[in-house]
C-alpha cells in the first residue's frame, strides 16, 4: 500500500535554513523509517540556498534559458541550463514576497543528496529524496509535479526484457518513478496549503543502499537534439529555413537516406539515391527546398555546390551532416 503524509506546520523557509530540522520538527511522531521517500519543493530549496532575488522576472528566465523552444506571445517555453524543459525555465514568483522571484537550485541533484545525509545523520533512516517542480506536458492541458533532483532512489524502472500476462516481451517500457513519487507527494502537499514537504511510503524497493545516491534526477533528461518535439512547430521551420552557418544537425541524430529521399519527394522533389556513395542527388533548380529539407534531416549540400548553382539540368548532390 502507497501512503503520503504531508505535514503541517512548516514556517516561511528563508535562507540558511536547515530543511532536515523543518521537516523532522513538522513530522513530530510520524517518524521517517527506512525505504521512505520524502519529497521536498524545489521552491523551498531554492529559498534555503538562497536562490531569490528581487529583480525583473524577464530576465531571471533569460539567465537560467539555455535556448528557446517555443514562444507563443507572453508564454516561453525552454530548455534551462540544468537541461530541463519548462515553462519561463522554472522561474517563478508565487509564494514568495512580492517583487521578488525563485529560480531553480544550481545543483538539484546534490541538493536532494545532501537532505538525504542530513536525514540518515539525525534518524538513521535510509530514505530516497525527491526534489520536486511543476511543469506542463506536451499534448495534454494542466500541469503535475515532475522530479528536478534526486538521491538514494532508482528514478526509472526497466521493464525491457520483461514478459507480460500474454507472454509478450516488453521493449521499451521505463516507467519514471521519480515523477510519479512527485506527482503522488503534490496530490497531498497541494499548491496552497503551506506544506513543501511529503513523506511516502510503499515503495521501499525503490530506495538505494545508503552509500548509494544513485544517478539522480538528470538521468531521465533526454540530451539536447534526441527529442522528438526539440522545437516548437514554427520554429522549427524558422530553424530550417534560416539555418545558421555550420549549424547542420538541429533536430537530432542524422536520418537515414531513405527517410529524406521520402520527404524529398512528398516535396515535388525529383531525387534519387547514390548507394555506392551514400548520398542523394536532386536538381539544383530545386536547391533552396532541397537545403531545407536536408537541414531539416541532418543532411547538408556538398560544401562544393556554389550557391548560385540552380542551373536546369546540374544535379545536386547531399550528404549527411555526421558520419
Amino acid at each position: 500500500m502507497l501512503t503520503v503524509h504531508a505535514p503541517d506546520g512548516v514556517p516561511e523557509v528563508t535562507e540558511g535554513a536547515d530543511l532536515a530540522g523543518l521537516l523532522l520538527a513538522a513530522l513530530g511522531d510520524h517518524a521517517l523509517r527506512d525505504g521512505d521517500v520524502v519529497a521536498v519543493t524545489s521552491k523551498v530549496v531554492s529559498k534555503a540556498e538562497g536562490r531569490v532575488s528581487y529583480g525583473d522576472r524577464d530576465a531571471a528566465v533569460a539567465a537560467e534559458t539555455a535556448r528557446v523552444v517555443a514562444t507563443r506571445g507572453g508564454t516561453r517555453i525552454v530548455r534551462t541550463r540544468l537541461g530541463l524543459t519548462m515553462a519561463a525555465a522554472g522561474v517563478d514568483a508565487s509564494n514568495v514576497e512580492q517583487g521578488k522571484v525563485v529560480v531553480h537550485p544550481l545543483d538539484p541533484d546534490a541538493s536532494a543528496r545532501r537532505l538525504r545525509v542530513a536525514l540518515h545523520e539525525r534518524t538513521g533512516a535510509n530514505v530516497g529524496v525527491v526534489v520536486t517542480d511543476t511543469a506542463g506536458r506536451a499534448w495534454r492541458q494542466g500541469q503535475t509535479d515532475i522530479a528536478i533532483g534526486a538521491a538514494g532512489l532508482a528514478v526509472l524502472e526497466s521493464y525491457a526484457g520483461a514478459v507480460d500476462g500474454y507472454g509478450n516481451e516488453l521493449a521499451v517500457t521505463e516507467p519514471a518513478v521519480a515523477d510519479e513519487l512527485a506527482s503522488a507527494a503534490e496530490l497531498a502537499q497541494g499548491k496552497l496549503g503551506a506544506r513543501p514537504f511529503a513523506v511516502i511510503r510503499g515503495r521501499a524497493d525503490l530506495v538505494l543502499a545508503p552509500d548509494d545516491h544513485g544517478l539522480g534526477a538528470v538521468a531521465m533528461i533526454r540530451d539536447d537534439g534526441t527529442d522528438l518535439f526539440g522545437y516548437g512547430s514554427r520554429e522549427a521551420v524558422v530553424r530550417a529555413v534560416a539555418a545558421a552557418p555550420g549549424d547542420d544537425v538541429p533536430f537530432g541524430s542524422t536520418a537515414s537516406p531513405q527517410d529524406l529521399l521520402d520527404a524529398l519527394r512528398r516535396a515535388g522533389i525529383d531525387a534519387r539515391l547514390e548507394p555506392d556513395e551514400g548520398s542523394l542527388v536532386c536538381p539544383a533548380d530545386q536547391k533552396v527546398a532541397a537545403a531545407v529539407l536536408a537541414f531539416a534531416h541532418g543532411w547538408r549540400v556538398e560544401p562544393d555546390e556554389a550557391p548560385d548553382r540552380t542551373d536546369s539540368g546540374v544535379d545536386l548532390r547531399l550528404r549527411p551532416a555526421t558520419p
